[in-house]
């Protein structure tokens, strides 16, 4: 039973780590599967006649590891490359998840924290770690080692914790290289760990109870935080399951009051050991024996002025009530226990610059009226410089794309020409008839062209020509029938806005942006991937990007101006009869949407059927992107990371606000899509190109640019046939996933609650 529960929760795990499945339907579903397992787990009798069995006490106590050997259940195994370390507590091994390795076609290092048996050897025991496991996995904080999932390995009978792989040295070793801190350098190191502490017990009500120097790790600048609950809980099981209170902590670092049953651990306690670990940071040896005694008073450490020493003191405190409410007050008190000649003198110098500018605030009251004047005259000037700026931008722009339409237009006739005088000496008859389909759309064309610049003239001649138009509207016409209605908003005519009518006049299309024609390059610079490593990302993912290359798009295209939306797929649904066939429902994904929401739980197939309805409907035709159409698109005409520039905020896009990027702000985190068009447009009048929903394209999976096609076409040939290309990243990644030239892919047969997608029509 135990076997099958952890097979499901691999399962559930693989979904997760790969962005298909939202933290809140994981957590939902492996605490089902966890509930159901426990209910079967086998009774104290069994485990106790297990105990008195010595061939079975020897196969549930002793483990030997190897670097190479595989743990595991089957269908998630992971490779043991070199230990780490190792203690009471286990062996901590770096190792490489295959099931990621398999996926992705490189390594995906982790650090598996392998327990011994004999603390997992009863149920009950085994769940008190699985629990605390999956409460460490709540913990989201820059300054906590993450703790991804927990399993168990059928050969060994041990229970393994999966967590983040680091680089870098705890702070035993740094103390052991460096001996004694000054006061500047302990206080950095500590402040970390304050808002680590500060986050563990605000958003979870947990408290650490093993700080020591070993669980304190330093990754190149950042500092982390070990072994989050786990350790303390492992030490504090007994025959029973229940906690020991007088085994939680370390000792030397463990608080008097550890070995009193009191009722739930308080923050005192990790204010004791983080006072206790400054203490040796600073004079380089612990303050007490491991027993101490109530009147132990250890030496004062070299270079502490007397309230630093007796901030430092009250940490640990023989009496919890007599020391600071939490790491975070303890420092500041320790920050604030200062010189106090050094306070009086910058009292005195703040009063003296606060008499300067008070004299300078009165000199200045004097020149305002002068200065007021002066700043509007300079201030009207600049505001007429801007505009004629922006209209000779304009203007110019909108030369470009006259010039760059009419080359396309003399490519294609060359091309046609060319063609033609190739087939007519076999195909005289074809030629013919070639001939004239060209003339007739020629004329149409000619047509189309008298209307659009009739129109045009009209729709400037009512709206006082308004030099604000999006760019869209130097594109091509829609539709030489008058087929293609543009959208009134507020009585005003959105240039470069499309909608087809249905057939039978019961409804419109999707709004379309007609796109111009032009070239790019595609992929991502030097520079845009440095700044997406130092966020995170990794190599694997950033060479799906390369070779960066040139692309132009010849063909014009219209692409929908939002992803598709529940009340346009509701319309398809009615129409057609389709049936949901994944697990996540369309209409209640597990967050609150409406009509004007992104759909989601659609597989590539499903998006398909619905391009290829949508073009029965309207008789135009319609399809799924290329994804060199869809970085075009999303682009913009940019060459930074996002349309909006090198950093992205919350304000601009539906992201997990939790992270950052490049130097921007942490923002919010919504917890599912936003209705479309909620935020900014990109210079090309697009919306949601960034965040929201993953969006379906036609191209398959593969793992470069190497051979892509140049034209702008879908790239379908070879590569990995059974999934598909997905762009934009969704609200539930970070913001380094939201990046223009960003690639992911997913199988074509699945669908969940981040993925949706957005049409283009041909024109």
């Amino acid at each position: 039973m135990m076997q099958t529960a952890m097979d499901k929760l691999r399962e559930l795990r693989a979904l997760h780590e790969d962005g298909l499945l939202s933290r809140q339907e994981f957590d939902s579903r492996k605490n089902a599967i966890l509930d159901a397992a426990y209910a079967a787990a086998p009774s104290a009798s069994a485990a106790s006649s297990t105990a008195t069995d010595p061939g079975l006490a020897r196969s549930s106590t002793e483990i030997g590891l190897m670097a190479g050997q595989e743990v595991g259940p089957p269908n998630r195994r992971y490779r043991l490359e070199g230990l780490i370390a190792y203690g009471g507590m286990g062996q901590v091994w770096e190792a490489t998840d295959l099931a990621t390795h398999a996926e992705l076609g490189h390594s995906a290092r982790v650090a598996l924290k392998i327990l011994p048996p004999q603390l997992t050897e009863q149920s009950a025991w085994a769940r008190l770690l699985v629990e605390e496991a999956a409460r460490a996995r709540q913990l989201a904080h820059q300054h906590i080692v993450r703790v991804y999932d927990w399993a168990r390995d059928p050969a060994t009978a041990s229970y393994f914790i999966i967590m983040e792989c680091l680089e870098g040295e705890d702070l035993d070793s740094l103390l052991a290289r460096e001996g004694r801190l000054p006061l500047a350098r302990a206080l950095e190191l500590l402040a970390p760990l304050a808002d680590a502490l500060d986050y563990a017990w605000d958003k979870h009500r947990l408290v650490h109870r093993d700080i020591k120097p070993a669980n304190v790790f330093l990754a190149g600048g950042d500092v982390k935080l070990l072994d989050f609950g786990i350790a303390a809980r492992a030490r504090a099981s007994t025959a029973q399951g229940m906690e020991a209170p007088a085994t939680s902590g370390t000792a030397g670092y463990r608080a008097p009051e550890a070995g009193r049953a009191e009722g739930a651990p308080g923050r005192a306690l990790d204010v004791y050991a983080t006072a206790v670990m400054a203490y040796q940071m600073l004079a380089g040896a612990m303050p007490f024996a491991d027993r101490r005694a109530a009147g132990d008073v250890p030496a004062r450490p070299d270079g502490l002025l007397d309230a630093q020493w007796e901030a430092l003191q009250a940490g640990f405190a023989w009496e919890a009530q007599a020391r600071p409410a939490s790491v975070r007050d303890w420092l500041e008190r320790l920050l604030a226990a200062g010189d106090e000649a050094a306070r009086r003198a910058e009292e005195q110098r703040r009063a003296a610059a606060d008499a300067a500018a008070r004299a300078e605030a009165a000199r200045r009251e004097q020149e305002e009226t002068r200065r007021a004047e002066l700043r509007a005259r300079v201030q009207a000037e600049a505001t007429a410089a801007a505009r004629a700026a922006i209209e000779r931008q304009r203007r110019e722009q909108e030369r470009l794309a006259r010039a760059a339409a009419e080359e396309a237009r003399q490519a294609r006739k060359e091309e046609l020409r060319r063609q033609l005088h190739e087939r007519r000496a076999i195909e005289a008859e074809k030629a013919r008839q070639e001939r004239e389909e060209a003339l007739r759309k020629a004329a149409l064309a000619k047509a189309a062209a008298a209307q659009l610049a009739q129109q045009k003239r009209a729709r400037h001649e009512a709206a006082g020509q308004d030099e604000t138009a999006a760019p869209a509207a130097a594109a091509p016409p829609d539709d030489p029938v008058g087929a293609a209605v543009p959208v009134q908003t507020e009585g005003v005519l959105t240039e470069g806005i499309l909608r087809d009518r249905f057939l039978d006049g019961s409804s419109k299309g999707p709004e379309l942006v007609v796109l111009p024609t032009g070239r790019f390059q595609m992929g991502s610079p030097e520079h845009e991937r440095k700044i997406a490593t130092q966020a995170g990302a990794q190599k694997g993912w950033l060479a799906r990007e390369l070779p960066q290359h040139w692309v132009g798009i010849a063909r014009p295209v219209a692409m929908g101006r939002y992803p598709v939306t529940v009340g346009e797929w509701r319309a398809f649904v009615q129409a057609t009869g389709w049936a949901q066939g994944g697990d996540v429902d369309w209409e209640a994904p597990g967050f609150p949407q409406d009509a004007r929401h992104p759909v989601v739980g659609v597989n590539w197939f499903d998006a398909v059927r619905y391009a290829r309805w949508l073009s029965e409907a309207t008789g135009k035709t319609y399809r799924l992107p290329s994804e060199a159409e869809w970085e075009y698109a999303c682009r913009a005409g940019t060459k930074t990371a996002f349309s909006f520039g090198d950093a992205i905020t919350s304000d601009q896009a539906n992201y997990d606000g939790n992270f950052s990027y490049n130097g921007g702000p942490r923002g919010e985190y919504r917890g599912g899509t936003t209705p479309v068009g909620s935020y900014p447009a990109n210079p090309w009048g697009l919306c949601d190109m960034h965040g929201n929903v993953w969006e379906w394209v036609q191209d398959v999976v593969h793992d470069n640019y190497e051979g892509a096609p140049a034209d702008g076409s879908a790239w379908e040939e070879g590569g990995d046939q059974a999934r598909r290309i997905l762009r934009g990243g969704s609200w539930l990644y970070n913001p380094r996933y939201l990046r223009s030239a960003l690639r992911n892919g997913f199988s074509a047969v699945l669908s969940n609650d981040i993925v949706g997608f957005r049409v283009v029509r041909e024109l």
